[in-house]
């Protein structure tokens, strides 16, 4: 019988493992440091298996590590950035980066990839404020005073109440104590800031008289804050953003309109319901903020507007450095805005397109799909009307008409994650033992790649 000792000798060093044509191919392979590890790993498994008494040949250690080995590449290929087909019909996926981009800032982005004359005015060669251009445009835009960017919205929640009422309390409506994705909870944002949180109101009935017999010698501000992934009806009563800004007016404390979702376009003609930037900042909020990346389809941002006595002091926040955001941020953001200053932003935003988007060009898109691949006989393809959300924290609780290729007659997990293995990527979502693209978030220029990767897995081709 063969000695543990012996055993052991036979695990194959990472040397030979690399030297095996097997792994040329895998994703991943280029990086040698990443493979040498995902080989030691596996080696380690196998030391760990034979310790256990498991007894293995030398070509059954090294299959055994190989596969292992391909496992892992496989795995980190999944974590891999990579161009994604979303077929899910959530227009705002939180997992697939939110709004995409539109073509100006696409380019707007590669040109600033390189020296960018980010703080510089190439006009006079002196240096120039950060996100000057950007916040003239925000204003222009929006009507607010002045402006101020950091990294995302969370950022600019956090930022705002430290500065305005970091030591003093901020009154907030007990149905607005939002949790959003992540475990981002609202009052843990105020214990970080320094404010101290003080509720008002029930879960679902707050008046304004609340929020004026709270107000009291320490109050600091009052807060509105978006519930962004859900909504209360029935029995439900709040203030409106005009009301609090005029009780703020009348008792001199500042109001904060955290709008969240950053819808710059009126969506009421197409169904979609939500508090627009510009009518907060009409109304009389002293600040809002609102994302980058949600309604108002540029890239991930928290976007701080208001009167210029807190945004100036938000801007000398040392707070400022650690939360600003950099310049490829910068650069798509300010074209993002020149779309929406445009006289047509429903034509170049792709996000204002697939929520608008007629259920019947949909319908159109799915046939046209079908039309293009060859299906095989085991498997069952049809096309169905069905329901798109906007997703993202945006207008909770909204459907959207549309339509989705259905396909039936093979394992949906296996059929789902072949798709997610193809490049670029499919992802669509799983519904009734079935496989749904909805292509309301599929754009026109995707239908032949979505085409030719459905082919791929129905001839076998994806792995």
């Amino acid at each position: 019988m063969i000695s543990l000792a012996d055993q052991l000798r036979l695990l194959p060093s990472a040397d030979e493992v690399l030297r095996r044509p097997e792994l040329k191919v895998m994703p991943g392979s280029g990086i040698r440091v990443q493979l040498v590890a995902w080989i030691r790993q596996a080696v380690d498994e196998c030391r760990d298996k034979v310790r256990d008494g498991v007894v293995f040949t030398a070509d059954e250690l090294m299959k055994r590590v190989i596969g292992r080995v391909n496992e892992l590449a496989r795995l980190d290929a999944g974590r891999m950035s990579c161009s994604v087909i979303n077929a899910t019909g959530v227009v705002l996926h939180t997992n697939l980066g939110r709004a995409p981009l539109a073509e100006r800032a696409v380019r707007r982005i590669e040109e600033a990839a390189g020296y960018v004359n980010v703080e510089m005015n190439l006009e006079t060669g002196k240096r120039n404020a950060r996100s000057e251009r950007v916040v003239e445009l925000l204003c222009l835009l929006t009507g607010a005073e002045d402006a101020v960017i950091v990294n995302n919205c969370a950022a600019a929640t956090m930022m705002t109440l430290q500065v305005m009422a970091a030591g003093r309390e901020v009154i907030v409506s007990r149905g607005q104590l939002v949790e959003i994705g992540g475990g981002y909870r609202l009052p843990e944002v105020f214990e970080v800031s320094g404010a101290r949180l003080r509720e008002v109101g029930t879960t679902n009935r707050t008046y304004l008289h609340d929020y004026e017999d709270a107000i009291n010698d320490h109050t600091g501000g009052i807060i509105r804050v978006h519930r962004s992934n859900f909504s209360l009806s029935g029995f439900v009563t709040e203030p409106s953003s005009a009301e609090l800004a005029d009780l703020c007016r009348r008792r001199s404390v500042p109001l904060i309109d955290d709008l969240g979702s950053g819808c710059i376009q009126d969506l009421v003609e197409f169904g979609l319901v939500e508090p627009t930037v510009s009518a907060s900042v009409s109304a009389g909020a002293d600040v809002v903020l609102m994302s980058g990346d949600k309604l108002f389809g540029g890239p991930q941002a928290g976007i701080i507007l208001g009167r210029r006595q807190w945004i100036s002091a938000m801007r000398k926040s040392p707070l400022m450095r650690a939360l600003r955001a950099d310049k490829l941020i910068l650069a798509a953001l300010e074209a993002t805005l020149e779309v929406h200053l445009s006289q047509n932003p429903m034509e170049e935003l792709p996000l204002l397109q697939m929520l608008t988007r007629q259920s019947s060009r949909i319908r159109s898109s799915c046939e046209r799909v079908v039309s293009l691949v060859r299906i095989p006989e085991n498997i069952n393809i049809g096309i169905e009307a069905c329901e798109s959300e906007v997703g993202g924290g945006s207008i909770p609780g909204s459907r959207l008409p549309s339509f989705a290729i259905r396909i039936a007659g093979t394992n949906p997990s296996e059929f789902s994650q072949k798709l997610r293995r193809c490049r670029p990527a499919v992802v669509g979502r799983i519904q009734d033992d079935g496989v749904l693209l909805d292509l309301r978030t599929v754009s026109d220029a995707q239908i032949p790649h979505l085409a030719e990767q459905l082919q791929s897995v129905f001839d076998g081709e994806a792995v």
